[in-house]
């Protein structure tokens, strides 16, 4: 991993993050990392120092390591949800699929493996912050015209979805609409009754639940997504859907 450098630092809104990882080289790097480009960080070693600082201290974002001693990331963020609503970032060195989407499961907000450049770090917690605060009613003077995720640029104003190498792929309205909502809600598992209210047309006479299952289908394939082993648009068993992805507003 390498250092940032210290230009166009935008700290006149000094965000407050807790790191939680027991490993102090890690959390002493993180802090320094995220420390450079505005953030006031605190960091804890395990689950009874997170609480400790939470229960005397205003934060506004958590970076929690999912491999703890004791107490694991899970249950600690299954606990944090219980008790407030702080958005967090699970840290982890596992890969799997499954871990990632237990992880959203259980109320993380993204999840970033390990190793990673320090960049993408400070990427995610901006996103993770942005939609926190977007979702928090407070007017956006700059509303954001794309998105970025996975090679894939979704243009607001334009409602298109562009691959890589810019090539558009066309979209139904319903299928913009919903490809929005995931944006919006990256990260998020999502249920099909929310998603039905995106995915249904005004005054539609097809409200079922295999509606929203259809134009998830169809987004799918158009996304390159194969439904039998989705990795970006993925299933939730008895929940719904979720965007398995580090979304970038611009």
């Amino acid at each position: 991993m390498y250092s940032l450098p210290a230009t166009g630092i935008q700290s006149e809104n000094r965000h407050s993050l807790l790191i939680v990882d027991d490993d102090r080289e890690i959390r002493s790097l993180l802090a320094e990392q995220l420390e450079k480009v505005g953030y006031t960080v605190q960091t804890a070693a395990n689950g009874a120092e997170m609480f400790s600082f939470l229960n005397s201290n205003s934060i506004d974002l958590i970076i929690l390591d999912l491999n703890l001693p004791g107490e694991d990331g899970l249950f600690l963020c299954r606990e944090t949800r219980s008790r407030r609503n702080v958005p967090i970032i699970m840290l982890t060195a596992r890969s799997e699929a499954v871990d990632r989407v237990i992880g959203l499961e259980v109320g993380a907000d993204d999840y970033i493996t390990k190793p990673f450049e320090p960049r993408e770090l400070v990427a995610r917690v901006r996103s993770v912050m942005r939609r926190a605060y977007l979702q928090s009613g407070v007017p956006d003077s700059h509303p954001p015209k794309r998105a970025r995720f996975r090679g894939w640029t979704l243009d607001f104003e334009g409602r298109r979805v562009m691959d890589i190498k810019g090539r558009i792929v066309m979209l139904s309205g319903a299928e913009f609409s919903l490809l929005k909502f995931f944006v919006e809600h990256a990260n998020e598992v999502l249920t099909r009754e929310q998603l039905l209210t995106v995915a249904s047309n005004p005054g539609s006479v097809d409200s079922s639940s295999q509606r929203v299952d259809l134009q998830i289908s169809r987004l799918r394939h158009k996304l390159g997504d194969d439904a039998r082993s989705a990795e970006l648009i993925m299933t939730v068993r008895s929940h719904g859907y979720v965007l398995a992805a580090t979304v970038t507003l611009e």
